[in-house]
């Protein structure tokens, strides 16, 4: 007998596909169940990844924690068991998803789901796809537009900006950004903030996507969300919505926005070593990602799902309409402490946003949250 545990996120697109994988899984291993238990976004993001190794079997984490994972321990390192199916994983991967888990040559976990912020609109208010930012605030002065600007969402859209611009992060000693290119992507976000409702300040990408979804009075458009193929189904909301490309800041092209999605990985102290490791590879490949994960609620990493036409009916085009963005996204510092800066510079720029700090406070808090982590 095999009796594993896992964790995942509280949304259908993060748990009803372990569960319905982890059923046939099981029905197919006689002897072996795995039960998965569920936290709210936040709490999934806010819990270490060394506290649940120590009571899990499997967990599906995010890419930006691998830089502590390689460093701590917790996890199996999963390169140089299965070769094939690695390298298979690896050619199937829609952009960076796969080698986002990896660093220092080791693969930490696989990737099962992917997200990128994406466009979305709703169809029956607006019959056109923004393609450039000046676009996005000709509808947002006529009031059309909301995105998610939570903290973590707001410093998706500036790095993301930055991205598309071709401003670097990150890749200085003692900026994040160098203080021109950053006040001029905190002035672009500062005005189309003021034109949006003030609630967007409080959304995050799923708050938008049940606003637009099931209410009438809703914004028609939203250029930045990291995207959730439910919301394209079928019966799913009120108003099926439909996702596209990202738009460009300056150029029609989607480039440059964060890389987001899951993995799936296994605890270094898991006793079902070679059931928990088989399921990982089972569920990351390419025919469980384009069938039962897909069919089941989940949003794949795997490029044969991307690809696939029963896929793309089934979430109304949402693979085939943002794979571009995907392929162009960004991958963002993974390096262990990024994800204290992460959390101190998402609420550095929400307070300007708010109204709270100007630009310049605001780079120069950006500045020294960047140094501090790196120390």
């Amino acid at each position: 007998m095999a009796d594993l545990r896992g964790m995942t996120w509280d949304h259908p697109r993060g748990f009803d596909p372990m569960v319905a994988t982890s059923t046939a899984y099981a029905a197919a291993h006689p002897g072996v169940t795995i039960t998965w238990e569920k936290r709210s976004l936040q709490a999934f993001a806010d819990r270490p990844i060394s506290e649940m190794a120590q009571t899990c079997d499997l967990m599906v984490i995010d890419h930006p924690h691998v830089g502590e994972v390689a460093r701590q321990g917790n996890l199996l390192a999963l390169d140089g068991l299965r070769d094939a199916e690695m390298a298979a994983l690896a050619a199937g991967s829609v952009g960076l998803s796969h080698p986002s888990y990896e660093i220092a040559g080791r693969q930490w976990a696989l990737a099962i789901d992917t997200a990128t912020p994406v466009a979305c609109l709703r169809p029956d208010l607006l019959d056109h796809v923004p393609k450039v930012w000046a676009q996005v605030l000709d509808l947002a002065r006529a009031g059309r537009v909301g995105f998610a600007l939570i903290p973590i969402n707001a410093l998706m859209t500036f790095f993301g900006m930055a991205r598309n611009l071709g401003y670097g992060i990150a890749d200085q000693p003692d900026h994040l950004m160098t203080p021109t290119k950053a006040q001029h992507v905190l002035g672009l976000m500062r005005e189309i903030t003021a034109l949006m409702d003030p609630r967007c300040l409080q959304m995050d990408p799923i708050g938008i996507y049940e606003w637009m979804g099931r209410q009438n009075q809703a914004p028609a458009y939203s250029p930045f969300g990291y995207g959730y193929t439910n919301y394209s189904r079928a019966g799913f909301c009120r108003f099926p919505l439909a996702f596209h490309d990202a738009p460009g800041v300056v150029e029609p092209t989607p480039r440059g926005t964060v890389l987001g999605g899951t993995g799936i990985a296994v605890s270094a102290f898991t006793k079902h070593r070679e059931t928990a490791v088989d399921y990982a590879f089972w569920i990351a490949g390419a025919a469980c990602q384009k069938g039962l994960f897909t069919a089941s609620g989940g949003q794949p990493a795997h490029a044969a799902a991307w690809e696939d036409d029963a896929c793309n009916a089934l979430t109304s085009g949402f693979f085939r309409n943002t794979r571009n963005t995907l392929n162009a996204a960004w991958l963002r510092p993974r390096y262990d402490g990024y994800m204290g800066l992460q959390d101190r510079a998402g609420d550095i720029v929400h307070a300007c946003l708010r109204g709270d700090a100007g630009e310049r406070a605001t780079i120069t808090a950006l500045d020294q949250a960047y140094r501090e982590s790196r120390l």
